[in-house]
């Protein structure tokens, strides 16, 4: 069985040292142009390639970063992944991808595995029952920059980059206030997460501090099933243009609008509807529904240009926020 290329090989059939073998391969101005000429071809021709377990031994940098998020189902961490990926690729690292499963032993180990492999450096969501900093603080000391996204801890002393939650909530509160509707039916996300919190706080506030008499009624849907669940109940109450449905994310929002189908219902003649949203679900409908904007591929390339700032040795811990911009489509 024939082995796989060597350093040491190339090194005894150009009958040079292993360390003048790996420097011409670096291309190091100390090695010859004509012996860096006869490495690389050699290499080339035996195909050789560098051990990436050895080369992170020895560097304690796998030119890797980690993606930790609780689904794969959601468009706006396939935004934020598609952004990282591509200024990753930029600068020489590959990403690797991992789901949670909003499990936080899940997530415990996925850090574990993320230390073995001496990965450059980890952006996470993390779980809704993720209590527990310390894990994260500890990889930070040990050389591996994490950084938190959209869905982050309260604790203040780390790296966070988030959306612009309150003033998303804002924009869509406001929009439902201009159209003047009576009722209205907010579907929100799990209630344990900080992004669920600050939307609903927000988006209370300005609908109840408009003086005029709406009727606020609020659920917490963990998935799109229990969405269209929830709104399905709520429609058996509906008199037509009279309710208006607010959706805190894509996931509420693909729910919501089955149940609206399901009823018959059509926007904006009959029912409104506003969302905060990445912008892929709403445009999938006509007319395409009002959102807050809320881009994962913008909060992808905040994300990343705070970690390579960490890697290069900013010692400080920051929170960014992206915020956001109403899009008007024709379900209002």
């Amino acid at each position: 069985m024939s082995q796989n290329p060597t350093l040491k090989k190339i090194a005894e059939k150009l009958n040079v040292s292993i360390s003048t073998v790996s420097r011409a391969l670096k291309d190091h101005p100390d090695i010859s142009p004509e012996t860096k000429r006869k490495v690389n071809e050699l290499a080339e021709l035996i195909e050789y390639d560098p051990n990436p377990y050895a080369v992170n031994l020895r560097t304690h940098n796998s030119k890797e970063f980690a993606i930790v998020v609780p689904s794969l189902s959601n468009f706006f961490y396939h935004s934020f992944i598609s952004s990282i990926e591509e200024d990753a690729r930029m600068y020489g690292y590959s990403v690797i991808i991992y789901r949670s499963a909003n499990d936080p032993k899940i997530e415990l180990e996925i850090l574990k595995s993320c230390r073995h492999k001496r990965v450059s450096g980890i952006f996470i969501a993390i779980t809704s029952e993720t209590k527990e900093i310390e894990p994260f603080l500890k990889l930070d000391t040990q050389g591996i920059p994490v950084i938190f996204f959209d869905k982050v801890p309260e604790y203040e002393s780390c790296n966070k980059i988030c959306v612009g939650d309150a003033h998303a909530a804002t924009l869509a509160a406001n929009e439902i206030l201009k159209k003047g509707f009576k009722r209205v039916f907010g579907v929100f996300g799990d209630k344990n997460m900080s992004i669920t919190q600050v939307r609903l706080q927000k988006f209370a506030e300005v609908i109840s501090n408009d003086g005029s008499e709406i009727i606020l009624e609020t659920v917490h849907a963990t998935s799109s099933a229990e969405a269209e669940a929830m709104t399905l109940k709520a429609l058996s109450n509906y008199k037509k243009n009279d309710f208006v449905i607010f959706c805190m994310s894509d996931e509420t929002l693909a729910g919501a609008m089955k149940a609206i189908q399901r009823k018959g219902l059509k926007t904006p003649e009959d029912i409104g509807i506003v969302a905060i949203s990445d912008g892929m679900i709403p445009q999938l409908f006509y007319p395409e529904i009002t959102y807050a904007e809320t881009s994962g591929f913008k909060l992808g390339k905040l994300a990343f240009n705070r970690m390579m700032k960490c890697i290069a040795g900013s010692s400080f811990a920051q929170t960014i926020i992206d915020q956001s911009m109403l899009i008007e489509g024709g379900s209002l």
